[in-house]
């Protein structure tokens, strides 16, 4: 080749942005095939990417996006890219449903069917899930997430996970395929998703990045960076108060309010508009993704609230015993949630220690300790110091009957209740925190994924059924071990030390939210 030809060559094997317009078509939302042109956000992650690329050799990045940006035609077009001009290169797809599998690879073959002969690679095999370039011997394959032990033989240089967050069984797929990326220079994996609530392996691998605690990268792109994201305003379009301040955090246009305006009508839920197009990436994991017995909305108004703790102070226990569990501890004084801390690999004898030095230094008025798996002898042993310990710990099954079997509504109707002391205990956690005047909480994720993590259902008996740990963890949850102590310190009312309080035996939906807030 001539020395004209040979620099285009070069420019386009080592600038994507400038081979994508050259040598890819995109369908576009209309349908048209076109040019693939990068919009800001696929230049923006193209561009973080890069940067990893120069400061380590490698790509280990998290996407978190909002609907329709792009993400996943980026991220195909890059490997696309990179397959067809290096040897010895196995890409890999894995999504989270079949339709989306097959949408993504007919992307990929489109790709290779209008690329320009200049810089076409010749194909050797090509099927419904495998695309193969003979003379570079590399190639693209493509699976989906719940088939086991897709991809897990193969050894990877560049893997794309998609819509991670929605991702069955993603601990164990971790655990596979992405083992299969050697830790080489020139290696990528690129997981991107939009948010499915908080808890599940997406949510925990970004916090990680976030943190700086792994490898990987965090990108987020928001929605108002998308051009087509707007809507024409009329004369006398006005902004509300809220859109007003929403506008001047972001700068954000009318028109891009507009739009934004008819999205939460069509979604009917603004925390719904909030995962599904994101201005922040905290806004993206405010939902949880499935139906939770807490409401987020709950849980997002507590973490902005400030009160100051009034009452008794109140210690919840959930321990665990050397598994993955962990063993937590919450500390509320009436409606105000001061802390709650979790330590792992801890057993009996050091989990007792630890309830008693809390004892000690902190005076609490009453500790509740379950008493299912090592609760029990945890219990036997600080009631064995004798005082205070005896009779400031009480201990409480989770699996027993509830206090109060029947639940009686503010019209005198009775309605079945709770099915055992763990859903009645929660129950009044979501109860206190509806209280008009408002709780408090910790401003935190990670107790914002407990607290929405369970769903909930009903027995025969329309008795109320909290979701069990293990199920949770079968749908990639974490266990509500936050949570879990939370509750607990709603075992029962509480009078402060000392002091002589008629205590009512009624029902925190009797007495209402603020039932909780005098003991």
């Amino acid at each position: 080749m001539d020395e004209r030809e040979r620099a285009i060559r070069i420019r386009l094997r080592d600038d994507f942005e400038h081979y994508s317009s050259r040598c890819l078509k995109i369908r576009t939302k209309s349908g048209a095939v076109e040019p693939f042109t990068l919009n800001k956000a696929q230049r923006f992650i193209h561009a973080k990417l890069q940067g990893q690329i120069e400061a380590t050799g490698k790509v280990r990045a998290l996407v978190l996006k909002g609907r329709q940006q792009g993400v996943s035609t980026l991220v195909g077009g890059r490997f696309y890219w990179k397959t067809s001009h290096r040897k010895g290169t196995r890409t890999f797809i894995l999504t989270h449903e079949d339709p989306a599998t097959q949408n993504l690879f007919e992307m990929v073959n489109r790709y290779h069917e209008h690329c320009p002969q200049l810089v076409k690679p010749s194909t050797g095999a090509a099927n419904a899930k495998e695309l193969f370039f003979a003379e570079l011997d590399s190639g693209y394959k493509v699976g989906t997430a719940g088939t086991k032990g897709v991809g897990r033989s193969s050894t990877l240089q560049l893997f794309h996970g998609s819509e991670v967050a929605f991702w069955p069984n993603a601990e164990s797929h971790a655990a596979g395929i992405l083992q299969a990326v050697p830790d080489e220079p020139g290696t990528e994996v690129i997981l991107e998703s939009t948010a499915n609530g908080l808890g599940n392996f997406f949510h925990k691998k970004w916090r990680e990045a976030e943190r700086g605690q792994s490898d990987y990268i965090a990108i987020f792109v928001p929605w108002f960076w998308q051009d087509e994201y707007r809507r024409p305003i009329a004369a006398d379009f006005r902004m509300t108060e809220e859109e007003e301040e929403y506008s001047t955090s972001y700068g954000v246009e009318p028109d891009q309010i507009a739009w934004r305006r008819l999205k939460i009508s069509e979604l009917g839920d603004p925390l719904l508009f909030k995962q599904e197009y994101p201005a922040t990436a905290q806004e993206a994991f405010v939902t949880t993704g499935h139906d939770s017995f807490i409401k987020a909305e709950l849980i997002v108004r507590a973490r902005k609230t400030k009160v100051e703790g009034i009452g008794p102070l109140v210690i919840g226990v959930d321990p665990s015993d050397y598994g993955d569990d962990g063993f937590a501890m919450a500390w509320r004084r009436g409606r105000k949630l001061i802390k709650t801390e979790v330590r792992y690999k801890i057993g009996s004898v050091q989990g007792a220690n630890w309830i008693k030095q809390v004892i000690d230094e902190e005076k609490p008025d009453r500790v509740f300790v379950d008493v299912g798996n090592t609760g029990s002898a945890i219990v036997d042993m600080l009631k064995s110091w004798g005082e205070p310990y005896a009779t400031l710990v009480r201990p409480i099954n989770f699996g027993g009957e509830p206090q109060e079997p029947i639940t009686l509504l503010p019209s005198g109707e009775k309605r079945p209740g709770p099915k055992n002391r763990r859903a009645e205990m929660w129950s009044r956690s979501r109860d206190w925190l509806d209280d008009p005047a408002g709780v408090e909480i910790p401003d935190d994720d990670d107790l914002q994924a407990d607290a929405c993590g369970p769903g909930y259902s009903y027995d025969a008996n329309q008795r109320l059924l909290l979701e069990r740990k293990e199920h949770m963890r079968a749908r990639g949850m974490q266990s509500p071990d936050k949570w879990d102590a939370i509750a607990l310190t709603f075992a029962e009312p509480v009078a402060p030390a000392k002091q002589k309080v008629i205590v009512k035996r009624a029902s925190p939906r009797m007495g209402g939210p603020g039932a909780w807030m005098g003991f």
